[in-house]
């Protein structure tokens, strides 16, 4: 899921894949947090744009070898 664009309504990251992981508090699906999740339908499109590039940074530390 790459972060969207500046210009124009900001998709919500959710895949329809709900399931929250016990080991890191993240949604298996989307890599958000449950307050992230509650909170998308409020946040303005700049914070939601802020989410997408946590989500990001998620993933890349999720490809980093341990």
């Amino acid at each position: 899921m790459p972060r969207p664009l500046a210009a124009g309504p900001v998709p919500s990251p959710c895949i329809s894949v709900c399931r929250m992981s016990e080991a890191t508090g993240l949604c298996e699906g989307c890599l958000r947090t449950l307050d992230e999740i509650a909170a998308w339908s409020v946040l303005d499109d700049e914070q939601r744009r802020a989410v997408w590039d946590a989500i990001a940074l998620r993933r890349a530390a999720r490809a980093q070898p341990t």
